[in-house]
């Protein structure tokens, strides 16, 4: 059995308002495809996606609208059939402005011919595994959004993996959607997990889920299949993140700037095994997701929506904003972004979306009173007052010296300064600069 350590640093965010519990205990709900669907054709970590339709084209659901170019990259389907209308911009989850395809829907449902069943799928090689994962354009659903068939195909790694860790910690307040996969999609997380493994080539997965989601726990438990350990963690944040997730559940310290195969380890999240399996099983590619809605929202809830389906369409269904909304977040509260509209398409990487008052808008900063509160709850161990001070001072690269470029953006350091700080935002201006310098 797994011998689970505590990490160093992090924080329990209190659950503002209802929290967590306005959408945990509420089932799925599947959303209608809208009328029509923008698909961003940068929805994953790497090189964006090149677009390879027409206005005028007719389409079918799954069909390739947008190529991978290079290793770390994934294609882009289409979430519904019908008409290419436009090929425009659309504003990503980070607010960037990236290319995009509007598709006007038909209601056929009509499945492209590449999309069927795959035979033989339990005789799969790991190559055949990660190679459906890649056409399928399948990526990391926790966030990052890298594609999962890079981290699947490890048969030229120097250091070959030895464990699979799945992560189903959701530690960020409010987001409720990988919970509820875990209760109603257990059999098919489980099952992406056992692909995986066997891509993998690893006889051991570990599976860690935050012990505020006993039910969860309950339920993988009783899908799990032999190899694969359910391990409940201490509630804390941020659990989920990778390096914070390996920690705890294997006792392995990833150095800084490395990536977990530097200690024999995969990290997938639940969502992505699930959608693992339906590529596999069915040659599904990853058309829809699970986002959560939550916070002054009329009816909280979790809604299994098609990618290109425009956010405003989701709001509306919750019944429209509450009065007080100061602030929109897509993601997390932690470590997701404002928004300033919610014309926004659902993307690949979109979890969730908030819609927060008065506990959203920040307090005066005052001047650091140099208590080391942020060096304590840093999880990677890096000091965010010096390296405010240095941004703050426009000294950018003595900030990347002194470790910026490894700071995770979990936000713990802005939550826990009693001087309201924004240590955070400090950080990402630095790496922005640097990355602008090198580009």
């Amino acid at each position: 059995m797994a011998t689970t350590q505590t990490f160093g640093g992090g924080v329990h965010p209190r659950e503002i308002g209802n929290g967590k519990s306005a959408t945990q205990s509420q089932q799925i709900v599947n959303v209608p495809a809208p009328a029509r669907v923008t698909i961003a054709m940068v929805q994953h970590a790497g090189a964006p996606a090149v677009c390879c339709v027409k206005v005028g084209q007719t389409v079918n659901m799954g069909q390739v609208i947008g190529e991978a170019q290079g290793t770390i990259s994934a294609p882009v389907h289409a979430s519904v059939s019908g008409k290419v209308v436009a090929l425009t911009t659309c504003t990503a989850p980070n607010g960037s402005t990236v290319p995009a395809v509007v598709i006007e829907n038909d209601f056929e449902d009509r499945w492209d011919e590449s999309v069927k069943p795959v035979a033989n799928a339990d005789s799969l090689t790991g190559p055949q595994i990660a190679s459906i994962a890649a056409s399928c354009g399948i990526v990391g659903l926790g966030g990052a959004a890298f594609p999962t068939a890079v981290k699947l195909n490890t048969s030229g790694a120097d250091i070959k993996p030895d464990t699979l860790v799945i992560n189903g910690s959701e530690c960020e307040p409010y987001l409720t959607s990988d919970h509820r996969l875990m209760l109603e999609k257990a059999p098919a997380i489980v099952d992406g997990i056992v692909l995986a493994m066997k891509a993998t080539g690893v006889s051991k997965a570990l599976v860690g889920i935050e012990d505020n989601k006993q039910d969860a726990i309950e339920a993988m438990r009783q899908a799990a299949k032999d190899g694969i350990e359910i391990v409940p963690l201490p509630t804390r944040y941020p659990q989920g993140a990778e390096k914070m997730l390996i920690y705890a559940l294997t006792g392995r310290s990833v150095p800084k700037g490395a990536l977990p195969s530097a200690v024999q380890c995969v990290v997938l999240n639940v969502a992505t095994c699930a959608a693992l399996s339906a590529a596999v099983r069915e040659g599904r590619p990853l058309i829809e997701r699970v986002v959560t809605v939550a916070g002054r929202v009329a009816k909280p809830a979790n809604y299994c929506v098609r990618i290109g389906t425009s956010l405003l369409d989701l709001v509306e269904l919750s019944g429209g904003l509450a009065d007080g909304v100061r602030k929109l977040v897509i993601g997390g509260p932690m470590m997701g972004n404002a928004a300033s509209t919610l014309n926004l398409p659902i993307t690949k990487n979109f979890g969730g979306f908030l819609a927060l008052g008065e506990e959203a808008i920040s307090a005066e900063e005052s001047a650091c009173i140099r208590c080391g509160r942020c060096a304590r709850a840093c999880p990677v161990n890096l000091g965010p007052a010096k390296i405010d001070s240095l941004v703050r001072k426009g000294s950018y690269d003595a900030a990347i010296a002194a470790g910026a470029v490894y700071c995770m953006e979990c936000g713990s350091c802005s939550f826990v300064c009693p001087a309201k700080r924004e240590l955070t935002q400090s950080v990402r201006m630095a790496k922005a600069i640097a990355k602008s310098k090198k580009s």
